[in-house]
């Protein structure tokens, strides 16, 4: 894929840049709910559940909405139960970012008095709060004029200027954190941010980006912007193996709650380790990803042979309302026939 020559460069150009940008914007702005509401804790919230997950996701069975109902201020979230809050945040992954936004919670609360500071600088104090998420809240909460990136950004502006250094490399992130804050339109930053974004999710995506219904092609340097952004080398995924037990008494399953980083404050099927197992007749498989794992879950119809530290029998009518993993909830549903 091949453009024109830009005739204008968007940072030399930059009044002409954001006049055509917010233009655009202003016709074609989508109506997502944590654009109605200015309140910087649900303005976190949002932004919290936006990392590695994406719009659609967010905004399907109301996640947002729901999250909301459930923890309307940071006095709710920073007393909540890590229980409760994993159950409120299952299905969308990455639970650290969860427990996070708990401790960005109570730090408001202990150190800030209840509210939260509105410059990009003092957010990102608080735990589990990056660069960009403290831009977004500054901006769309405060309409400070804080830059932004996100990988939307990233690649608009890559293709903008024709970068070629890689984007989430050290020398790319300055480049491209120094031309975001060029671009801003400090009168209304919390518009250019939401617009430069939606540029990103909407005309200027990874793959056949619309050029020609690009709002601000004339000012686009990237001869084929297919090949940008670059990136640094993907992480290569990791096989894991686990072995699992179903064992059913009457109407109670076993299970066990989680430890580690990865399952911690989750319950999941019992474990035990591959030579425990060899014994047994093996039975379904069932396969998930997980960050850089593709996990297979080898899973047997039987007892384990005596409960380990953690493990109880829990009533299967009470399996709704316990904080249990994606993956895990889909292969119990699926062994009780739900």
């Amino acid at each position: 894929m091949e453009k024109c020559d830009a005739n204008r460069h968007p940072i030399r150009n930059v009044r002409a840049f954001r006049s055509a940008l917010l233009t655009w914007f202003a016709e074609n702005r989508k109506d997502y709910p944590w654009r109605r509401t200015t309140d910087p804790w649900a303005v976190l919230v949002s932004e919290i559940m936006l990392q590695q997950t994406t719009v659609a996701s967010v905004i399907a069975n109301r996640r947002f909405d729901r999250f909301l109902d459930e923890f309307p201020d940071i006095e709710t979230m920073a007393t909540a139960s890590e229980p409760k809050i994993l159950k409120a945040w299952e299905g969308l992954g990455y639970y650290n970012r969860v427990r996070n936004l708990q401790k960005a919670a109570r730090a408001v609360l202990e150190d800030f008095g209840g509210q939260f500071p509105p410059e990009a600088a003092e957010l990102e104090k608080l735990p589990g709060i990056g660069r960009y998420t403290a831009g977004a809240v500054s901006s769309f909460a405060f309409g400070k004029a804080a830059p932004i990136v996100d990988g939307n950004i990233a690649r608009v502006i890559s293709r903008l200027l024709d970068e070629r250094n890689a984007v989430d490399g050290t020398i790319g992130q300055k480049i491209i954190w120094q031309a975001a804050a060029d671009l801003l339109e400090i009168n209304s930053p919390r518009d250019f941010n939401s617009a430069i974004m939606e540029l990103g999710q909407t005309v200027c995506a990874p793959k056949n980006p619309a050029c020609l219904l690009c709002p601000v092609r004339d000012f686009c340097q990237c001869r084929d912007p297919e090949s940008l952004p670059v990136k640094k080398p993907k992480k290569q995924f990791v096989k894991v193996d686990e072995h699992a037990f179903f064992h059913r008494l009457g109407d109670k399953v076993l299970l066990a709650m989680g430890r580690g980083s990865r399952r911690r404050g989750f319950w999941h099927l019992p474990l035990r380790e591959p030579e425990a197992c060899a014994h047994l007749e093996a039975g379904d498989l069932h396969r998930y990803v997980i960050t850089h794992h593709r996990v297979t879950v080898h899973l047997y119809r039987a007892d384990p042979g005596g409960l380990l530290k953690g493990e109880e029998f829990i009533p299967i009518s009470e399996l709704a309302d316990l904080p249990i993993a994606t993956p895990m909830r889909k292969i119990l549903e699926s062994e009780l026939g739900q």
